[in-house]
């Protein structure tokens, strides 16, 4: 085992280190006892005292030292030759062969330790690392000031760089969202015209309906006056012995053949009619001149309901069975034979 010390500590190893690693692993050897310093090296040195031997059950009862194996024998005769037996001179050259520092083989940069090779390896992808006997010397005041001025330089262009970037993608993220706010307006307007449009048509129907209503009105008012203004000429001429306007039979003699036929349809200015509808509902009912048209019939009842269309509705009677074309709605009602009364089906 004191051989295994005078080895380690002409390594460079520092002597609390290597007394710790040789009661850690019991004196099993060299290449444990450089395994267990290499494994814990930065760790502080602990108290010897509390530090129980590993080996301590394959040890002598005497206490004495645990004899080497031969694989121990071999790596303390290779070392006793690359550094010499003991002494000031194995010592100085082990000191000189002692690895410093980390070399990177790719670029030539020298590292203090482990960590740092690995940090630039992350970095710059090198994996050719080799040890190195050139200390890195610490940095001069002046000089830790020149690196922290390189750093926040480096780190002021990184910042530049990254603030044109950011500039160039908000620019390109506006340019999208104002091409997106164009569409959608130009759809909005266009969904508004299409509004617009059917409002104006909905409008526009609204008023052709009520054009329609206020004429079948009209036509109404005007033929209920025209149909009391005979009915009380016909009243008062009843009265005072007078023909009947209209009639070219006396009164008198009307008034004493009731049983007789009724006059032909032309002797009748006006014509009361009922037109009810194929589908059901109430029917209507209005006075109009004999010489009306069937077509003023049509339009008087398309005033009354929207479900009837003058362009589309057609009339017949149920006794006698008739339907009127298209061609007899330029007839009159005289000439047709619906005076002075009729009962019209509308469909």
């Amino acid at each position: 085992m004191s051989s295994d010390r005078d080895v380690l500590l002409s390594m460079g190893f520092e002597a609390a280190r290597v007394d710790w690693a040789l009661k850690a692993t019991g004196g099993r050897g060299l290449q444990p006892s450089m395994d267990f310093i290499l494994e814990n090296e930065g760790k502080p040195v602990p108290d010897l005292s509390s530090v129980s031997s590993s080996g301590a059950s394959g040890a002598a009862p005497s206490g004495g030292a645990v004899p080497m194996n031969e694989d121990d024998q071999e790596e303390l005769d290779a070392l006793a030759a690359v550094y010499g037996k003991g002494g000031a001179e194995g010592s100085s050259a082990a000191a000189e062969q002692e690895a410093k520092s980390i070399r990177c083989s790719e670029c030539g940069k020298i590292f203090k330790n482990t960590a740092l090779a690995n940090f630039h390896a992350e970095k710059s992808g090198h994996d050719q690392f080799e040890e190195s006997t050139e200390e890195v010397k610490p940095l001069t005041e002046e000089e830790k000031r020149q690196k922290l001025a390189e750093l926040r330089e480096k780190m002021a262009a990184k910042r530049s760089v990254k603030a044109k970037e950011e500039a160039r993608e908000n620019l390109a993220n506006e340019a999208i969202r104002r091409k997106a706010g164009k569409d959608i307006n130009e759809l909005r307007e266009e969904i508004q015209a299409k509004e617009m449009v059917r409002e104006a048509e909905k409008k526009r129907k609204e008023k052709l309906d009520d054009a329609k209503a206020r004429a079948a009105v009209k036509a109404q008012i005007e033929a209920d006056k025209r149909a009391r203004a005979e009915k009380a000429a016909r009243e008062k001429a009843l009265r005072e012995g007078k023909p009947v306007p209209g009639s070219s039979a006396p009164a008198p003699a009307a008034a004493a053949a009731p049983s007789a036929p009724k006059p032909a349809g032309k002797d009748y200015p006006e014509t009361r009619l009922q037109i009810r509808l194929a589908s059901g509902g109430q029917p209507y009912t209005t006075t109009l001149p004999s010489e009306a048209t069937l077509r003023e019939v049509a339009e008087f009842v398309a005033g009354q309901t929207l479900s009837v269309d003058v362009e589309t509705v057609s009339f017949s009677l149920t006794f006698p069975r008739k339907t009127f074309a298209r061609s007899d709605f330029s007839k009159t009602l005289k000439e047709l034979g619906l005076t002075p009364s009729a009962v019209l089906i509308a469909s």
